[in-house]
């Protein structure tokens, strides 16, 4: 079953994972100055990214109103991708409020983690004010543009019109690259138009009230060095996504097909922070231009408003029930609009 769960994980991180592997050296050139300096760009750098994944989270609870009878079950896997508006695919390194010892190139304009992979990156310059020696590198580049998360999902049905639903990965090592992750989720529906027995066949369609809770716990494995190239053991990105959703569903079945609309809220949150020793560049050697470090342990967190998102949400989409076999679709506009696909098997 373990295996089962990595395999659809990998699924689903599949569309990041080349651009994420590629992108590692241009993240550590973003460890220039005092933590300070480097918090503001990772979370400039990354924000798309958070943002995004915390509302592939949210997506994909339900396809329909319509909920289970008592002890039937539906078990599904999905996936969402969200895309990163416009908006926020690039940002201005000149108005982060970076050291006076750090400088960009002009223009300033550089692109987030979600931003174009083949546009041109500004760099910035530390000069150490005791020695006036000077540093250069390059900011990273974007990776991918669609922010992906999985969903694996069990819906049971209760009393009264109600299903529960549970979403759950355990813990599983994906690859160094990749690292670990795990989720937990937990969602409840309730469909009022059957809450007046005959009276409530009059309505031409299903009327349900959905929301759903999400947390998915993450460890990366991290390698920034100092110019010696030598490994720092015992460095990793570890992060908390935690999202929730409320929703009005309105659906219709037709024969084995079942259209569905629906609007609601969502909220997301990250708490994400660097662990273990790493090494930034706090000094410039004037003879070499070679920079000097000074290292600092647990030094980077990124959460809050840089981290969060919340927005009213619209769906639109289907489900098509084959027997026992299901098969899932929508489209979420919201700040970050998305996409989710799935099959499920019920009974």
């Amino acid at each position: 079953m373990k295996k089962i769960f990595t395999l659809i994980v990998l699924a689903a991180l599949v569309s990041a994972k080349a651009s994420a592997q590629n992108s590692n050296d241009g993240i550590n050139d973003l460890f220039k100055g005092g933590p300070g300096d480097v918090n503001k760009l990772l979370n400039a750098y990354t924000n798309p990214l958070f943002k995004g994944f915390g509302n592939s989270l949210n997506g994909g609870w339900t396809n329909t109103a319509k909920t289970l009878k008592t002890l039937r079950f539906n078990l599904r896997i999905s996936a969402s991708a969200s895309i990163v508006p416009n908006s926020d695919k690039t940002y201005d390194v000149a108005k982060l409020g970076l050291s006076s010892n750090i400088t960009s190139s002009s223009p300033s304009i550089a692109p987030t983690f979600g931003g174009d992979k083949d546009a041109a990156t500004p760099s910035i310059t530390y000069t150490d004010q005791t020695t006036g020696g000077k540093y250069t590198t390059a900011l990273p580049k974007g990776v991918v543009q669609y922010i992906p998360a999985p969903q694996v999902q069990l819906t049971v049905g209760l009393i009264k019109n109600t299903d529960v639903s549970l979403r759950f990965i355990p813990t599983t090592k994906l690859s160094d690259d990749i690292g670990s992750l795990g989720l937990f989720g937990i969602g409840l529906k309730h469909n009022f138009s059957e809450d007046f027995g005959a009276a409530g066949h009059v309505m031409p369609f299903d009327l349900a009230l959905a929301i759903g809770y999400s947390r998915l716990d993450y460890e990366k494995p991290m390698d920034v060095r100092k110019d010696d190239n030598v490994v720092i053991p015992g460095q990793s990105l570890q992060g908390h996504f935690s999202g929730w959703s409320a929703q009005a569903i309105l659906s219709k079945k037709l024969l084995f097909f079942t259209p569905f609309v629906s609007v609601g809220y969502l909220a997301s949150s990250t708490d994400v922070g660097l662990k273990g020793n790493f090494p930034f560049v706090t000094g410039v050697n004037f003879a070499t231009n070679k920079p000097t470090y000074t290292n600092y342990a647990d030094p980077i967190s990124i959460s809050g408003s840089a981290a969060s998102t919340s927005s009213m949400r619209a769906d639109v989409g289907f489900q098509v029930s084959l027997f026992f076999l299901k098969l899932y679709g929508s489209y979420s506009f919201a700040e970050y609009q998305s996409g989710n696909v799935g099959i499920g098997l019920g009974f």
